[in-house]
């Protein structure tokens, strides 16, 4: 079986220099953290997250998406590490964590391992900052995952955790329903009235809907009295809670262009349904899965979070992830499947320009007015 032939399991395996008791590891860590305060350090040493040791059952809480997402991290990433580590996978999918985070405080983090899309996640590093930071700090990270250096560098944009996949945003549309759009502002045309779709405020995907439609209608991203006033024209609006209820509503012809990312609309098409996706140029943002390490967790925890990133990152598993998910890889190394390939998704440096995260900060500080205004604009109040 040639390399390309192996399995991903099988490719990891390939990469492993040893396998260590844990003991060793421990006693090299404390040796070299001798005088440490976990949270005043800048950096911890590198425990070269590549190779495998003994956990002795020790338990790595990780917060992660459900469903099929989560059959996807059991199948590719979760059981073998389990076997490999000698240590427990405690999995979540309780959304939202930022409650959780705070309630904890940082010396008592409901989680050593978290995913988050970037809103949430700059809102609990906000939070945290008062008692010294909820997460590790990115540099420690990045010097503990090997894998790191392969990354595109947006891939550390979030400024607290590693991004491991991504998908971007656009518009998905009905390919029966006429011409396909033109440009952002095709989503107010006339033809599509009663058939527009996007999302409660909460969702991450409307956050970036508003934020763009401030820009191309008004003077810029924070543009409130713009975004508004884009909102006011596209009513009546189909919300949705989910890109998956978006989906739904999309393969059903309830509406007939929407605010979706990429995978979703992918899927569909190699289903068969009559739809596509259209990538804003206006601005190119990008729906992030981003992974933090929590400060107050153990060093072995730590030690396995770093690991369990770390196979998050590489080629393999971020190959078999793009296949199943549908989401983007951050590591250039990684081959784009066929699934993607045929929508022409490629891994190079031309593909990454131009990529755009919004100023969450900004944001965040005036989320309350823009939440109260659209959700009063879309009838939900």
């Amino acid at each position: 079986m040639s390399e390309h032939d192996a399995g991903p399991i099988e490719k990891l395996r390939s990469i492993r220099v040893s396998r260590r008791g844990l003991a060793a590891s421990a006693a090299a860590t404390l040796a070299t953290r001798s005088g440490w305060v976990a949270r005043a350090q800048d950096s911890t040493p590198v425990v070269h997250a590549d190779e495998t040791f003994d956990a002795d059952g020790a338990t790595l809480r990780v917060a992660s998406w459900g469903g099929f997402w989560q059959e996807i991290e059991r199948t590719y990433l979760l059981d073998q590490f389990q076997e490999d580590f000698n240590c427990i996978v405690q999995y979540t999918s309780a959304w939202p964590w930022f409650p959780k985070f705070v309630a904890g405080g940082a010396n008592n983090p409901p989680f050593d391992l978290t995913t988050w899309n970037q809103p949430e996640l700059n809102k609990a590093a906000k939070a945290g900052a008062a008692e010294g930071g909820f997460f590790v700090p990115l540099a420690e990270v990045r010097a503990n995952v090997p894998n790191s250096v392969d990354l595109w560098d947006f891939a550390y944009e979030s400024g607290h955790g590693i991004t491991y996949l991504f998908s971007q945003l656009g518009y998905g549309y009905r390919t029966d329903a006429g011409d396909a759009p033109k440009d952002f502002a095709s989503f107010w045309e006339d033809r599509y009235a009663d058939k527009r779709g996007t999302y409660i405020t909460s969702n991450a995907l409307q956050m970036v809907f508003f934020m763009v439609a401030s820009a191309v209608y008004g003077s810029g991203e924070e543009d409130l009295e713009a975004g508004f006033e884009a909102m006011r024209n596209a009513m009546p609006l189909k919300i949705s809670d989910f890109t998956s209820q978006m989906q739904t509503l999309l393969e059903r012809g309830e509406v007939d262009i929407c605010v979706q990312h990429d995978g979703e609309v992918f899927a569909q098409m190699n289903r068969g349904t009559a739809v596509d996706f259209f990538y804003w140029q206006e601005r190119k943002p990008i729906h992030p899965q981003i992974r933090t390490v929590s400060q107050g967790s153990s060093d072995v925890q730590k030690q396995l979070a770093y690991a369990y990133i770390n196979r998050a990152c590489s080629p393999e598993i971020q190959e078999r992830y793009a296949a199943e998910l549908y989401l983007h890889p951050t590591n250039r190394n990684a081959v784009i499947p066929e699934n993607l390939a045929s929508k022409s998704v490629t891994n190079d440096a031309a593909s990454m320009e131009g990529l755009w995260n919004p100023d969450w900060d900004w944001y965040l500080e005036n989320e309350q007015e823009i939440v109260e205004t659209v959700n009063t604009i879309f009838g939900l109040t």
